[in-house]
């Protein structure tokens, strides 16, 4: 079996990834079908990509709890009552078993991370994630793994769905460097402001800049290294 390993979704200038993807709806209830892409998969709990989509699409239940952030063209979502307009840079949430109606603009691409436990917590409606939010003061790393003065970081959870332990929203730190070690968790990374590089066991080292999307599955070996102030939304799980 392949080590897990960080994924690049998507660069803010949309130069081509080298990341592979495969075509396909996540499952039978999904309704961006061939639209969806996906670089990282665990069957039944989580997963995360790229849809590439025009036009109209709606569903009467949404099937997951799914994290987008737009990188082209303009996504309108409707559930509940509620419109939220994102344009490049934008981030939403889709609550799992929302009424949904999309209207994506011409060419529209937005990377997703999608948890897709069959789970009873329904928490339909749409939430919009404010990248200015306020933020309070979050745990620190481990001193045992930092490799520079430990950083001062700070957190938001915006979106929280208990039985998945999922949790969405905004963080930033100061620079710091850490080693390398497993990825606790599952996460989706979009760098609102600042530049990180993560790097795997094998020394190969990954760039992430502002405006871009990566994916860090569970387990996945990997050492931070950040010189500049950043800023980011996430997906953890």
């Amino acid at each position: 079996m392949l080590e897990p390993t960080s994924v690049l979704l998507a660069r803010a200038d949309g130069t081509p990834v080298s990341t592979t993807f495969t075509a396909g709806p996540l499952g039978a209830g999904d309704p961006f079908g061939a639209q969806r892409k996906t670089a990282y998969a665990s069957a039944g709990e989580i997963a995360a990509g790229l849809v590439e989509a025009s036009g109209q699409f709606s569903i009467d239940k949404y099937p997951y709890v799914e994290m987008i952030v737009v990188h082209s063209g303009r996504v309108i979502l409707q559930s509940l009552g509620s419109t939220l307009e994102l344009g490049p840079g934008a981030s939403a949430v889709i609550g799992r078993g929302s009424p949904l109606q999309v209207q994506a603009q011409a060419n529209s691409r937005w990377a997703f991370c999608a948890d897709l436990q069959n789970v009873d917590e329904r928490s339909p409606g749409l939430t919009g994630l404010d990248p200015l939010a306020p933020l309070s003061p979050s745990r620190g790393l481990d001193a045992e793994i930092l490799l520079s003065p430990a950083p001062q970081c700070r957190s938001h959870n915006m979106f929280i769905e208990e039985s998945t332990n999922l949790n969405i929203g905004v963080w930033d730190s100061t620079p710091y460097t850490r080693r390398e070690r497993p990825h606790k968790l599952h996460e989706l990374m979009h760098l609102i402001e600042g530049r990180v590089t993560l790097q795997a066991a094998d020394g190969s080292e990954l760039a992430v800049n502002t405006g871009d999307t990566v994916f860090v599955p569970k387990g996945a070996p990997c050492a931070w290294k950040s010189t500049v102030y950043v800023r980011k939304f996430y997906a953890v799980k």
